[in-house]
């Protein structure tokens, strides 16, 4: 039976991003679903999805959301908290000085128990600063 409080299913997406679980969130996913990323820019599908989030984690292997707030209206929910993860050096490894947390929101939007719209809002700065010294894409 899938959930149909937006407040509920979007905590548990956060949940399973926590954990890593890319199978769950991508079941957690409308088949229209829109994720647009701090920059603006967008990815559509589950499939384009599933791959982001796997590269993502595995760049960022300690990547967390931390919610302080949030709100529900409706299908919309709204987050308030931080993210922080640990870029992966080069030679292998969480080095301290690749570590950041950030100030972040995220808006959600919810459709018959499933995720269609999420997305993030932070100053992204400081993660594109460890990614440009570490001469990432």
């Amino acid at each position: 039976m899938a959930e149909t409080d937006a407040g509920r299913v979007v905590i548990r997406f956060v949940n399973e991003i926590n954990r890593h679980d890319v199978p769950a969130l991508v079941g957690l996913m409308a088949p229209d679903f829109r994720f647009v990323d701090s920059l603006g820019q967008e990815l559509i599908g589950p499939d384009r999805m599933r791959a982001a989030w796997a590269a993502y984690f595995e760049r960022f292997p300690d990547y967390q959301i931390t919610i302080r707030h949030h709100l529900s209206q409706g299908q919309l929910v709204a987050l308030f908290g931080t993210a922080s993860g640990t870029l992966v050096a080069q030679e292998g490894g969480l080095p301290h000085r690749n570590h950041w947390t950030l100030p972040a929101a995220w808006r959600a939007v919810v459709r018959d128990g499933r995720v269609v719209d999420w997305q993030v809002y932070t100053d992204n700065t400081p993660v594109q600063k460890l990614l440009d010294e570490a001469g990432a894409p």
